[in-house]
């Protein structure tokens, strides 16, 4: 009969033990609590220890207590693994993470602190960011001419607002977490815009008042009134229509793939329909310039009727320029040459 030799590494495989790696996260038994470190029974694993920094959770560990724990060393020179209960919860916080993105759960999470481009915030003891683009209608920090402060203030002021958000994006190696609360509102809001259609009427309320308009969040979803559907009368300042914080009825004038479009103007009738009755084609009508353009002017006939009188029509002169013929707010007479009441326009005539 033959004799086998059998190496220390064939009964390490032969039991199925494997050696432990840094990374490894395991559960053991603590056997002891001093000042400045906890021991760990890691069984076939031998000992291991835990630097009083590395610990989280239950701060009262007694002997006996079953913990999870990070290897960081496998085998110091004294024989025992260096171990941290800090890395193995944040391990756990990332594979929990990792779970969250796959299966698009939404979950609440409150920053805990801003900077211009977004919300600083932690979910399973992971730091994490919520850019600004991320954030939905009536959270986004509508400001005029992009104030930097005001953004901050506004950001600011979410720092203590719970938000429901999805996991963006999640990867351990790059110590990167993106949350989105966009994500997380956007099938809901699918489902209201599907029961929307152009024509209706919504209520909302002003989120910013930009140079262009003012944008409103009805319900969670974004409008933007464009400055043009205001109000009947030239708009040159927003800001003396609507104010933030006021709530506005208004009809939607078209959908766009994540924004109503809205009209405050469309609301009342046309006062243009009115006091255009007033005028009849060979009338000579007198009117305020208050816009002067190389191709003619602009002129006030009533608070709601603007007509043109086109370069063509100033002088027999091909050359004409109107600077030198009007100056603005003054005002001349003219004579109707033509009343469009479906393209809304008047013309006028200074030749006679």
């Amino acid at each position: 009969m033959s004799k086998t030799t059998i190496t220390m590494d064939e009964l390490l495989a032969a039991s199925e033990i494997t050696s432990l790696r840094a990374g490894d996260v395991i559960e053991g038994a603590v056997t002891e609590v001093k000042k400045s470190e906890v021991w760990v029974d890691l069984g076939a694993h031998g000992l291991g220890v835990v630097s009083r920094r590395e610990i989280t959770g239950a701060k009262d560990l007694k002997p006996g207590d079953k913990v999870t724990v990070s290897v960081v060393e496998p085998e110091l020179d004294e024989g025992y693994a260096l171990l941290s209960m800090r890395r193995a919860a944040k391990d756990r916080g990332w594979d929990e993470l990792q779970r969250i993105f796959d299966e698009q759960e939404i979950i609440e999470i409150t920053p805990y602190d801003a900077n211009r481009g977004g919300l600083l915030v932690e979910v399973e003891g992971i730091r994490g960011f919520l850019p600004v683009s991320q954030l939905a209608a009536g959270h986004y920090p509508r400001v005029s001419g992009a104030d930097k402060d005001e953004i901050l203030q506004k950001l600011n002021a979410l720092t203590t607002k719970s938000i429901r958000v999805r996991v963006l994006d999640v990867n351990k190696k790059e110590n990167k977490l993106i949350v989105s609360e966009k994500e997380a509102v956007k099938d809901d809001l699918q489902d209201r815009f599907a029961k929307l259609k152009v024509g209706d009427v919504v209520k909302g309320i002003i989120t910013g008042v930009i140079d262009f308009g003012a944008f409103v969040n009805v319900d969670g979803i974004e409008g933007l009134i464009h400055i043009s559907e205001i109000s009947w009368e030239r708009v040159e300042d927003p800001n003396k229509y609507v104010k933030v914080g006021d709530t506005v009825e208004a009809k939607i004038i078209a959908i766009d793939k994540d924004r109503l479009s809205l009209s405050l103007k469309q609301m009342q009738e046309d006062p243009w329909l009115h006091e255009v009755k007033a005028f009849k084609k060979g009338d000579t009508v007198e009117g305020k310039i208050t816009r002067i353009t190389p191709f003619g002017a602009f002129v006030q006939l009533s608070p709601a009727v603007e007509a043109l009188v086109h370069v063509s029509e100033m002088s027999d002169d091909d050359s004409v320029d109107p600077e030198k013929i009007f100056q603005l707010n003054e005002k001349k007479k003219f004579k109707v040459i033509d009343i469009d009441l479906e393209g809304r326009k008047i013309a006028l005539s200074l030749k006679g």
